[in-house]
């Protein structure tokens, strides 16, 4: 990370920026320039002929860093916090994965959130490891090695010299996951030896109880009394060490032991361990009634080859919390090359900003909004050239306790999204939450980043607080026309569950569609659809908005149309000729479409369920008081 004030580092300042504390480059933001300034006033006066139903605003960010391209193959396991694996491209947002966080000299293992998910499509890469792993990425992905993070593929020099792989580099993490057992016949029976063995350990967990009943039930049940096969498949060897750890087995302090073992058990076990190549001891002391203990050794590389051969049905026993990053696992990179195809790949963003990506650490990153339909200004530098208030949480805290202030509704997200990717760095919205909250008052956010489920519960506390609005943007259900218009950024699912997310949490959240893309988004039947998804993940009002194309945003749109829908060239120049706006009969055909489409899900605006018009803020994007009022046109660009 280069610290050094802008004008050492010769990067590009932005005209106009009192305050300058540092310019920083992070090979994480690949050609991003943030400036962190200290601000002297964050509270921004809405001018008094402005339509906008707040009177203030706060934009702790200036500019727009929502791009990215640091993403991985689909079929990547990616490790989960009850020690589990799951391929990334079956992530959700709110699942519970391991990142690390740093603690003196060594990273250690900790549980984080996922916050947000997405896909676009990248030139691969195959980098190979010493032991045999491959890892399917795009070249400006990172990987943390001894020598800190690097990227797949680089140069060392010119315009694209960043650290990158090389052969001999050694990647950190738990080395690399071993594949599940498959669900056979042979693995029930191991399992229900394992468990029903008779040794006389303690009553199972009631997971165990419960993955007990399922194989006595259903098309591959087992009956009991199960018999011990004479030669062992390795589908049984996986289901009984399963069955004993579930019942009896322990993992503490780093130490893995199966105990209570009876004479036949301790055999089996002994002889499935050896025919997996788990190095094991059996422990000399001896417990009641004769009983051994066995210890399998290799530390947390085995330990987790282990949970994932065999995939016990009790979880809480498998936690890695807090265990440091050192693993003696060849993790040493054999070759990086270009496979010359572009292939779907997935990436996450983290509450500790990496994940465990098939045994090595990973660097997280921020879904692209590419352009934000309209979100960014014409200028390069808007998404370039990030102007950061460092100090925006304790400026606000100072304006806000002095006597002039009325406590009037403050509104976020009518210029940047506050929950841009930048956030993630900086961490700047916890501290503008508990100033406003503190000071009595209300705020509404509007946002279409899902980084924002980290705030919620911060969100929820402060709502008793203070009223509270939550707007969120989501345009269509189309996945492959979303991945085309916006490649790389949180699919609409991952919206869905924001909103639901918010409303679990008890709190309101209004739900702008837009934009509705005439010929593309805008059927009756698409949506429907989408208001059916809204409507279910519990919106409390929607707004439907057709497209706004501003300078700047036109060309870049009327760049995409011709190049991926030109037969719709016509249909756009017809409804937009060289305005902004649709005209008069396209937004009326379309409110008249949208009406009886809103009462029909119960989304309708309560004062307006009888008539068209559909262009009020939607329920719950505004804190309670707030007046009513049209959504501006130009604030439409906005969001």
């Amino acid at each position: 990370m280069d610290r050094r004030p802008a004008a050492e580092t010769g990067e590009q300042a932005l005209p106009g920026l009192p305050g300058l504390v540092r310019s920083v480059r992070t090979p994480e933001f690949a050609g991003i320039v943030f400036h962190e300034v200290l601000a002297k006033s964050v509270l921004n006066k809405v001018p008094g002929s402005s339509p906008m139903p707040f009177g203030w605003t706060v934009n702790p960010y200036r500019g727009c860093s929502h791009a990215c391209s640091y993403c991985l193959h689909g079929d990547t396991p990616i490790l989960m916090a009850d020690g589990s694996t799951k391929p990334l491209a079956e992530l959700r947002v709110g699942d519970r994965v391991y990142g690390t966080e740093r603690r003196g000299n060594y990273r250690h293992y900790v549980p984080t959130e996922v916050l947000d998910h997405w896909s676009t499509v990248k030139p691969a890469y195959r980098v190979t490891l010493a032991g045999g792993t491959q890892l399917i990425a795009s070249g400006d992905h990172r990987f943390l090695t001894e020598r800190g993070w690097k990227h797949v593929a680089g140069a060392m020099s010119g315009p694209a010299r960043r650290p990158h792989l090389t052969a001999g580099n050694k990647l950190m993490g738990t080395g690399p996951f071993a594949a599940p057992p498959k669900d056979t016949v042979d693995y029930r029976r191991g399992y229900l030896c394992g468990v029903a063995r008779g040794d006389g350990g303690p009553p199972p967990a009631p997971e165990v109880g419960a993955r007990v009943a399922e194989y006595l039930e259903g098309d591959l049940a087992v009956h009991l009394p199960v018999e011990w096969p004479a030669a062992p498949t390795d589908e049984w060897r996986k289901g009984l060490l399963a069955g004993v750890f579930d019942t009896d087995g322990t993992f503490s302090h780093r130490i893995l032991r199966l105990p209570n073992l009876g004479p036949r058990t301790l055999d089996a076990v002994v002889e499935a361990l050896a025919a997996f190549g788990f190095h094991h001891a059996i422990e000399s002391r001896r417990a009641p009634g004769g009983k051994r203990c066995v210890r399998v050794d290799g530390g947390l590389t085995e330990h987790l080859r282990l949970f994932h051969l065999v995939a016990p049905a009790v979880t809480a026993k498998r936690a890695i919390d807090g265990a440091a990053i050192k693993s003696g696992a060849r993790l040493g990179v054999a070759s990086i090359e270009p496979l010359g195809l572009d292939l779907p790949l997935f990436d996450i963003t983290t509450g500790t900003g990496d994940f465990i990506a098939n045994g090595v650490v990973s660097h997280n990153c921020f879904a692209r909004k590419s352009h934000t339909y309209l979100d960014l200004d014409a200028g390069h530098d808007f998404d370039t050239q990030i102007v950061v208030k460092v100090n925006a949480a304790e400026v606000l805290a100072r304006q806000l306790a002095a006597p002039r202030w009325t406590r009037e509704h403050v509104a976020m997200g009518t210029n940047t999204d506050p929950y841009q990717r930048a956030e993630g760095r900086y961490r700047l919205m916890p501290g503008i939450i508990r100033a406003l909250a503190g000071s009595g008052t209300p705020f509404s956010i509007l946002t279409k980043g899902t980084v924002l489920s980290r705030d919620l519960p911060l969100l929820s506390a402060v709502s008793t607080e203070v009223p509270v609005g939550l707007g969120v943007s989501i345009a269509l259900l189309d996945r492959t026309l979303q991945s085309s218009l916006e490649p790389g950024t949180a699919s609409p699912q991952a919206r869905l569950e924001l909103v639901r997310r918010i409303t679990d949490a008890g709190l309101s959240c209004g739900v702008f569609v837009a934009p509705v893309l005439p010929g593309l988004s805008d059927s009756v039947e698409q949506l429907d659809a989408l208001l059916a998804e809204i409507a279910a993940a519990g919106a409390t009002g929607v707004t439907v908005l057709p497209l706004h194309l501003r300078p700047g945003a036109r060309e870049w749109f009327a760049s995409w149309l011709a190049r991926e829908h030109p037969t719709l060239v016509p249909l756009y120049r017809r409804v937009y000729g060289k305005g902004t706006n649709a005209d008069i009969r396209y937004r009326r055909a379309l409110g008249t479409r949208v009406a009886p489409l809103l009462r029909r899900h119960g989304l309708a605006p309560k004062a307006t369920r009888d008539v068209q018009k559909n262009d009020r803020w939607p329920g719950g994007s505004l804190p309670a008081g707030a007046p009513e009022v049209e959504v501006s046109q130009e604030q439409l660009t906005l969001l």
